[in-house]
């Protein structure tokens, strides 16, 4: 009951944020999610590679990735509220997307993904068992790359009123490291639309030859 009770007040509070908040309004907003679109041009996945972006919300990487002519893009987010919106700015090519509006320790894939991106949806996973879910379905569905960013040491301790856990490379790497090698990472400073700097951990992993 209080796993439940716990996804349904994160679900009210997502909801109520995309309700209020336009994106000039809360920071992770990116015009251009450069970092993201650099790691996976360096995978050379080919136009019809499945691609899911986690916690995606209104994030823009679906119009850049639609752009680049990508055909198989699924976004997945907890609140409708932040989907409707990005359907509404994408306007008829919001058809070209796969939506699923679900909380990822929720998540049930009935496909698997060349690559699965999260820019900070991982790091609002504070307790040991819903990390360890998260981990458990990314290593069910994921055969080829994973791009994972979450706040560095170095960045804030809260986003949105909600608790984080900040992640260093290592402890990062320790969460997948049985079915995914690392294949880099990096950090970076986002300057938010309000001109504070939040210091992000980008990672890229990419699936063991022998475990899939």
């Amino acid at each position: 009951m209080i796993e439940q009770d716990h996804t349904e007040s994160t679900k009210e509070h997502w909801e109520q944020v995309y309700l209020e908040k336009q994106p000039n309004e809360v920071s992770w907003t990116q015009e251009i999610p450069k970092t993201s679109l650099e790691f996976i041009h360096s995978f050379n996945l080919p136009n019809t590679a499945k691609i899911i972006d986690v916690g995606g919300g209104d994030a823009k990487l679906v119009d850049h990735l639609l752009d680049e002519g990508f055909t198989d893009v699924t976004v997945l987010d907890i609140s409708a509220n932040a989907i409707k919106r990005a359907k509404k700015r994408l306007g008829k090519k919001a058809q070209q997307v796969k939506w699923v509006v679900s909380d990822v320790t929720e998540f049930e894939p009935h496909t698997t993904f060349d690559l699965w991106h999260d820019r900070a949806a991982f790091h609002f996973l504070t307790a040991r068992e819903q990390a360890a879910k998260y981990a458990g379905i990314v290593k069910s569905c994921v055969t080829g790359y994973l791009i994972i960013s979450t706040f560095s040491q170095n960045g804030p301790k809260k986003c949105s009123g909600l608790d984080i856990k900040q992640y260093t490379e290592e402890r990062l790497y320790d969460e997948f490291k049985n079915e995914f090698e690392k294949m880099r990472c990096l950090t970076e400073d986002h300057i938010t639309p309000f001109n504070t700097i939040q210091n992000f951990l980008f990672c890229c992993f990419k699936r063991r030859t022998n475990q899939h």
